[in-house]
């Protein structure tokens, strides 16, 4: 996340770029923090606490904190803008690789 970079005290954002049909390989949350996903270009979707959301260019999709969340690529890939607070509390964040709904495909590297 660019912050220092920006001369940013509290936020940051991140560039992102998944290739077609790529799911991010693991599910994250944050105890403290929201994150805000703003949709470049493609289109996906989003896997919030199971509930998946789709996403096309343009939209904003605002996540709670304590919320668990993955991104998924559609056909053409997606692009996106992610913001949040790279500055909260340490140890904000919980990973949990390979988390995507039960049913679902086994998640795919993305890229």
């Amino acid at each position: 996340f660019a912050s220092r970079e920006l001369g940013s005290e509290v936020i940051g954002l991140s560039h992102q770029r998944l290739r077609p049909g790529a799911r991010v390989p693991f599910g994250h949350r944050h105890e403290h923090q929201e994150e805000i996903y703003v949709i470049l270009a493609g289109s996906g979707s989003a896997n919030l606490d199971g509930t998946i959301v789709e996403l096309a260019p343009l939209d904003a999709l605002r996540v709670d904190p304590g919320v668990m969340r993955a991104i998924e690529a559609g056909p053409e890939g997606l692009e996106l803008i992610a913001v949040g607070a790279p500055l909260a509390p340490e140890r904000d964040s919980t990973i949990e690789p390979g988390w995507w709904p039960v049913g679902a495909d086994e998640p795919r590297p993305s890229g």
